[in-house]
């Protein structure tokens, strides 16, 4: 708990992870949803809370220790190790929804477009990717060089050279999300602030075209 969310209460734990499910069942319709991926899954903050769909649920993370945590104590789910950079162990269009959830908040760009690109082929046609990352919300952390960058619609990283530790630091613009991050998905919801589970991190639902 204390790698994945900084903290040891596992009341908060527990409840950030619920908060953050109840995020993705108001933003995307369940309904269609058969398999799901948990990109960056940590030890199940969030994963645990699919134990009950109808679907299929897997897990994804590079951490070994949160990995073999959650296959011995989750086995509703497949549960994978990945490395910092793609590829993942799933073949091409293989979930209806794939979440990362302040993941992309730590990644340099080169990784953060691998991953974006990589997510993409795992998801099946009109399947949906929701993140969410550091908006508008975090401008005080921003010295006023980054955020002269950021009002410009330019993605800032804070030590980019210690990129998926809590150290590296991504911050995206709005303008940034939809007109750069988003190439080759349909920008469906951007919601400022949006992500319960991540307090103050906004939430992006993207969707891969159908065709393409």
């Amino acid at each position: 708990m204390v790698r994945v969310a900084g903290t040891a209460n596992a009341d908060w734990f527990l409840r950030s992870g619920r908060a953050a499910y109840d995020a993705i069942a108001a933003n995307v319709p369940l309904e269609e949803i058969d398999a799901v991926l948990d990109f960056g899954c940590g030890c199940g903050r969030v994963l645990r809370y699919w134990q009950n769909h109808d679907g299929s649920a897997a897990g994804s993370d590079r951490d070994a220790g949160a990995v073999e945590w959650c296959r011995d104590h989750l086995p509703f789910a497949r549960v994978d190790r990945n490395g910092l950079a793609p590829p993942l162990a799933y073949d091409d269009d293989s979930f209806d929804l794939v979440y990362a959830l302040s993941v992309f908040t730590h990644l340099t760009e080169e990784l953060q477009t691998a991953w974006r690109d990589e997510l993409r082929r795992v998801l099946r046609p009109g399947g949906r990717l929701l993140l969410t990352t550091h908006g508008r919300s975090y401008l005080p952390r921003l010295e006023r060089e980054e955020r002269d960058r950021f009002e410009r619609g330019e993605l800032v990283v804070r030590w980019g050279e210690l990129p998926g530790s809590n150290l590296c630091s991504a911050y995206h613009p709005e303008t940034y999300l939809r007109e750069t991050f988003a190439h080759g998905f349909e920008v469906a919801q951007v919601d400022p602030e949006g992500a319960r589970g991540n307090p103050t991190q906004d939430l992006i639902v993207l969707r891969r075209p159908l065709s393409g």
